[in-house]
């Protein structure tokens, strides 16, 4: 079967943050924030969800789903979705685990909030590497603890850890929990292994938790392997696996996430911490499932025109906007992008593009954490056409900014 991934779909009217919820996000602000755009009017490149349609194979199973017309309260009690995610772990990584670890959560944000609590003392800290997606310091604000940051290196767009500062990092006999991003978002690394090896090894070294965020792992370029943490930690017990099937079908809304807890004390009170007391959506498992075993064709399609449009900006940039440093990331449908050469004198970016260009998107320190400014994050999972309007919209109004300001 063909996908049409050209297919411009109308999402108003739907509830959905992506439309209805940028003020908030993106502006810390309510409806009296305006624009000299139109809500409808505003290409929405931000939130990190797609403008693609659900793959067609999961929506008739939540139709077939529905058909049983009963939606009591619901657990999982029988191993058929292990059996979906395991098979899908196993074909893609070469990677597996035992039934026992899988829990579930609404979310990967919430369970970041609930393990954060669980593992990191008040007087304790969590370390990542930064820029970093913004709920990391927010599970730590949630709880009162503060966040240690290793800046990224970068060299062309281009992002690697800096080994020695996460290693000082690490020492501090005050942090107890390291965040990894595997892949990395913003950056959209795939950690090599030898990368993830010594990442790893610090912190094994200085006794660390560390939760390993793979939500993006399915979504890597054509010729590219994810390389799980669980594989190249085959039996350390303090490592949660967070994946989900959401972010790769784009069905976030359904809210169900895989944690992989291996410490069996941990397990058992993540589960007794539960505030859903291990309630289940049932349209969320027979759509997760789905995905997993009847999605990965949809999946390959979706990958190669992912590729083809990051291979448009890149020629896009590096034809009008040489300034901008970028670098095709290995990973996520997120391109990552510094506008400083571009907008000399312009911190805040959303701002300048959502009323110059009409554009919306994400960027700077405020959403990213850290070593974030003067960097942009654009969605790049929507039909060409309308990143081809966004795009040359931002480059318009950088020009008529350039001109102003005789740069």
């Amino acid at each position: 079967m063909t996908y049409d991934f050209d297919e411009i779909i109308d999402r108003r009217g739907t509830n959905a943050l992506n439309t209805d919820g940028f003020r908030g996000y993106i502006f810390h602000a309510g409806p009296e924030k305006v624009f000299p755009f139109k809500d409808e009017e505003f290409v929405r490149m931000w939130v990190a969800d797609m403008e693609f349609a659900t793959p067609p194979e999961i929506c008739q199973a939540i139709k077939d789903r529905v058909d049983r017309r009963i939606f009591g309260y619901t657990m999982m009690y029988d191993s058929a979705y292990y059996q979906a995610l395991s098979r899908w772990c196993r074909d893609r990584y070469g990677w597996d685990f035992p039934e026992e670890q899988l829990c579930f959560s609404p979310g990967i944000i919430p369970a970041l909030y609930q393990l954060v609590e669980d593992l990191v003392g008040k007087d304790e800290k969590v370390l990542t590497m930064t820029p970093a997606y913004g709920y990391f310091l927010h599970a730590c604000e949630y709880n009162d603890i503060e966040l240690v940051e290793s800046k990224l290196h970068q060299n062309s767009g281009f992002f690697t850890v800096d080994f020695d500062d996460l290693e000082e990092k690490a020492s501090d006999p005050k942090v107890k929990l390291m965040i990894l991003c595997n892949p990395h978002n913003p950056s959209g690394r795939v950690w090599t292994e030898e990368e993830l090896r010594k990442i790893c090894d610090v912190a094994v070294r200085h006794d660390l938790w560390l939760i390993s965020d793979e939500i993006h792992c399915d979504l890597v370029r054509r010729g590219i392997r994810h390389t799980p943490t669980g594989k190249v930690l085959p039996d350390y017990q303090k490592l949660v696996t967070c994946m989900s099937a959401s972010k790769t079908f784009n069905m976030a809304g359904l809210m169900f996430s895989d944690i992989i807890i291996r410490d069996p004390h941990e397990r058992r009170h993540f589960r007794g911490r539960d505030k859903i007391a291990g309630m289940l959506n049932p349209l969320s498992i027979d759509a997760h499932k789905a995905a997993y075993e009847k999605c990965g064709d949809w999946l390959e399609q979706l990958k190669s025109y992912l590729d083809a449009n990051f291979a448009y900006l890149d020629s896009f940039l590096k034809e009008k906007l040489p300034e901008a440093v970028f670098s095709v990331p290995e990973a996520t449908y997120l391109a990552w992008v510094n506008m400083s050469g571009c907008l000399p004198g312009v911190e805040d970016l959303p701002g300048f593009f959502a009323n110059e260009a009409g554009v919306l998107l994400e960027g700077g320190d405020s959403l990213f954490v850290g070593n974030a400014q003067g960097w942009i994050r654009l969605n790049l999972a929507m039909p060409r056409s309308i990143i081809e309007t966004g795009l040359n919209r931002m480059y318009d109004s950088i020009q008529k900014y350039r001109k102003e300001h005789k740069i």
